[in-house]
């Protein structure tokens, strides 16, 4: 991580920031204060949690940069400049740090010595559009979305226009490293997340933003284990906006981001409840030691929520 120390003060809470509308939300609750962790980001992406080191990276998307937190001390510091607009990240079984970029178009994944490699750059020989969200599962494929967020303008990467001409969702072979379109139904596919017995992925279509009464909503679909999906029912619409990123908890519940705040779904598709955050929120991920804390990224600002559920593993 880079020396420089962009903040080490934790700065105001929000009071009590539950919303329930349903009684089984109750037991998810937990710390009554939503605390802001960091403050002076312009787009904040992407949030991954790295338990072995305590700390969480997410992304500075207009800024082109990651930022790292260390759990330990607070302070937030420089995790990597020039990011090439740098978005969706995660980890993979490995441990290693797995980056969706605008500015280059490409999957890559960051290797324990800090070297990159190239995952993915072409579908048929057309690059791809702007690779926005990514997953990777157990059988080491890794899955991703690639909307047009980061070449609709200079501001999230550079403006260009679409080689392939319509906006996918693919997978990644763990042998062969073929790239394979997997959903090609999608208006502009963003968030992505595997139920934890990996028989169902859920994904997020943010088609609102370009379409008049377009797409803001979740669709789950049923995992092959060739890897193909069938289904793609509507999971979830959203209430407020539309959802963008979002992560399962140990029981099969949906923490999704929306425009005023982190909505929580169960797995049979109920409301039940919300987490009130003064800015959009863009991205969450489940962290700590007991991975109940809920790290949410929205527009500017870091936010943090100490529940009574565990994410995902």
């Amino acid at each position: 991580m880079d020396k420089e120390i962009v903040s080490a003060v934790r700065s105001e809470s929000v009071e009590n920031p539950y919303e329930s509308f349903d009684d089984r939300f109750h037991a998810c609750q937990g710390d009554k204060q939503l605390r802001r962790l960091f403050s002076e980001g312009s787009w904040l992406e992407g949030p991954a949690y790295f338990p072995a080191g305590r700390y969480l990276v997410w992304s500075d998307v207009p800024n082109d940069r990651i930022l790292r937190l260390d759990e330990m001390s607070g302070c937030t510091g420089i995790f990597r400049r020039d990011t090439n607009y740098s978005n969706g990240n995660t980890v993979d079984r490995q441990g290693r740090l797995v980056t969706c970029e605008h500015g280059t178009r490409l999957v890559t994944r960051t290797e324990h010595d800090g070297t990159i490699t190239v995952i993915a750059d072409r579908y048929e020989g057309k690059r791809f559009n702007s690779p926005n969200d990514v997953v990777v599962h157990s059988d080491g494929s890794i899955w991703f979305t690639d909307s047009t967020y980061g070449i609709d303008s200079d501001y999230q990467g550079h403006f260009a226009k679409s080689e392939i001409g319509a906006q996918y969702v693919y997978r990644v072979d763990p042998v062969s490293g073929n790239t394979q379109a997997v959903a090609t139904d999608f208006v502009q596919p963003n968030g992505l997340a595997f139920s934890n017995d990996e028989k169902l992925l859920y994904i997020a279509d943010t088609g609102a933003s370009h379409v008049k009464d377009g797409p803001r909503h979740i669709r789950v679909f049923r995992v092959g284990s060739n890897g193909k999906l069938s289904g793609g029912d509507i999971f979830a619409t959203c209430t407020a906006g539309a959802f963008d990123g979002f992560r399962v908890d140990s029981a099969g519940r949906i923490w999704t981001s929306a425009f005023d705040g982190v909505h929580c779904y169960d797995p049979d598709g109920t409301l039940l409840g919300k987490i009130r955050v003064p800015q959009i929120v863009a991205n969450v991920c489940f962290g700590g030691p007991n991975r109940n804390i809920l790290y949410i990224c929205a527009t500017t600002s870091l936010y943090s929520l100490r529940l009574s559920v565990t994410g995902n593993r």
